[in-house]
């Protein structure tokens, strides 16, 4: 393959840039609805979301984080829902892995917008996929009324979680929930559905009407605390199993329970000790291209994710716009699919452009998915991807079949699969490198992550001509500047729709990490997915 001279230092300085923007953008998120509303908890006698969490966890544990940028730029004209209102974390819990979720009071009182919802499900698809327990911190007011019709009756709306409550205790996946503030009306039907839950004495309360719905229904007057409180739930109703005097007790009581859970079975995925990665950390951050449509070695971002070691390429030298091969990350065992951005020469004399999927490439990365469910190796994908090949001579030596093939292995794969959005990540290229749409047990997107049907500069320009032509048909022919003007219109809300923080708020990635998080984002999702037993592998038909 070609080497290229790449400006390292511009480029580090760059991906810096994007990480520390990235960070205090987080920074802002963590808060929910401000520290005057963190301070009101705490007043009431109430930890915050991320406060409760982090007791909950083991020490010293680092989590996986969620959708920590759910909701981003959305819901403005409603003040907003900083992380969807929800904080969602896989961590560590008395040494068993697990999916927390917390309901973050300080933003509208921890109502469900329709992203709040799209959350709490993504915790549960995690929770069924991995086979790992989950626990609630409850502490919501319900549904978001003024968007009731966006959250409450669809099919991946609010009830779904309820559906999900019984799945998961039919497939055995341990559900503990605690009740830590308010949990009314459908919302009632979580903690309770749950295998266990656990009511805070003053704080919690839980009932399908309150008071004031209560006496608009039936004219009784009844307080909060009678009606749902603590008391009336441990000691009259027998609705909830624990009752505890503060947060503290409640999350050291979840600790207990989680502890004497008993073994789980696997799915034995191979696992060695350790090798740390062949370059220094920061190095990675220099690797890639600020402009993204510049070539770059794929081949070094891979050695400086995986152990030190050999990357066993497969079909080194065939179908090279794709690289495939076997490594270890953290000591466990994966097959690795990325897009190269290099500019490669056939033996044939033809030129292959980096980042584009050929019939070749395609056939191989098929070939390389089988043996690696046969194997019951998990597969990474690391995404830097425009598409497949058009024109006449792909069409004609077969691109659709190759792709479809591609795309039913990835479809049908049983093994688990993590992908990385490094770089681009358009078109049917997004779904054969395991996009969102193709089940990936977690999905990952650096700050240079860009998610679309094609391009910004392809898109604007045919977006522009469909406009101007509609113009020209009613007699409105814009003049050079104004068209140019449109075009500028276009190319910029289109490339806003690319960001990866457009992605993350409508949660098509789990998260956006920092590159040099990359190896370790990869370790704790195989460290999850080791849960869950594979399944047996069939991909059904595909065209020769």
């Amino acid at each position: 393959m070609a080497s290229y001279n790449i400006d390292t230092n511009k480029n580090e300085d760059a991906m810096k840039l994007l990480v520390s923007q990235m960070q205090r953008k987080f920074e802002i998120i963590s808060l929910g609805g401000g520290q005057k509303k963190i301070d009101k908890q705490h007043d009431l006698g109430k930890l915050s979301a991320r406060e409760r969490i982090n007791l909950l966890l083991d020490p010293h544990t680092i989590p996986l984080e969620i959708g920590a940028f759910a909701g981003d730029g959305m819901y403005e004209e409603h003040g907003g829902c900083p992380a969807g209102g929800v904080v969602v974390v896989v961590g560590k819990i008395s040494g068993r892995t697990c999916v927390i979720v917390a309901n973050d009071a300080t933003v509208k009182a921890g109502a469900w917008f329709p992203i709040t919802g799209k959350k709490n499900l993504r915790a549960q698809e995690i929770a069924m996929e991995n086979h790992i327990p989950i626990i609630y911190l409850v502490d919501s007011a319900g549904v978001y009324l003024p968007m009731q019709d966006e959250i409450f009756p669809d099919k991946e709306h609010f009830g779904r979680i309820f559906r999900n409550n019984a799945r998961l205790s039919s497939m055995g996946i341990p559900q503990i929930a605690a009740i830590m503030g308010s949990c009314v009306a459908g919302g009632a039907y979580l903690p309770i559905m749950s295998d266990e839950s656990l009511i805070v004495e003053g704080t919690g309360s839980i009932f399908l009407a309150g008071p004031y719905l209560v006496k608009a229904a039936i004219g009784e007057d009844v307080d909060q605390e009678v009606l749902g409180g603590a008391t009336t739930h441990s000691e009259i109703s027998g609705v909830t199993d624990y009752k505890m005097p503060d947060d503290q007790t409640c999350l050291k009581t979840i600790r207990e329970l989680v502890d004497k859970m008993g073994p789980r079975p696997s799915a034995g995925l191979n696992r060695e000790k350790s090798i740390e990665s062949v370059g220094e950390r920061d190095s990675i951050l220099g690797l890639m291209p600020n402009d993204s449509s510049k070539p770059y070695s794929m081949l070094e971002v891979i050695r400086h994710i995986i152990d030190s070691g050999d990357f066993l390429q497969y079909k080194e030298h065939y179908g090279q716009t794709l690289l495939c091969g076997y490594a270890r990350i953290d000591g466990w065992s994966v097959g690795i699919v990325a897009n190269s951005r290099e500019i490669v020469k056939t033996k044939t004399g033809e030129m292959q452009l980096g980042g584009v999927i050929y019939s070749d490439s395609a056939d191989k990365a098929t070939r390389f998915i089988l043996n690696c469910n046969q194997k019951k190796i998990p597969l990474v994908f690391i995404h830097d991807v425009t598409g497949f090949m058009v024109g006449k001579r792909s069409e004609h030596g077969g691109i659709i079949k190759d792709g479809a093939k591609m795309v039913n292995a990835v479809a049908n794969s049983t093994v688990p699969k993590i992908t990385i959005i490094a770089g681009n990540s358009y078109g049917a290229g997004n779904y054969a490198m395991c996009g969102k749409a193709y089940d990936p047990r977690f999905i990952a997107a650096w700050p240079t992550a860009k998610i679309a049907v094609m391009g910004g500069a392809q898109a604007a320009k045919v977006l522009t001509q469909i406009q101007v032509s509609s113009l020209e048909a009613k007699g409105h022919k814009p003049d050079p500047e104004g068209e140019k003007k449109l075009y500028d219109q276009i190319s910029s809300r289109y490339t806003e729709q690319t960001t990866p923080y457009y992605a993350a708020a409508r949660l098509w990635v789990d998260a956006i990490i920092d590159p040099r998080d990359t190896r370790d984002f990869i370790s704790k999702a195989l460290q999850a997915a080791d849960h869950a037993p594979i399944e047996p592998f069939n991909t059904g038909v595909l065209q020769t």
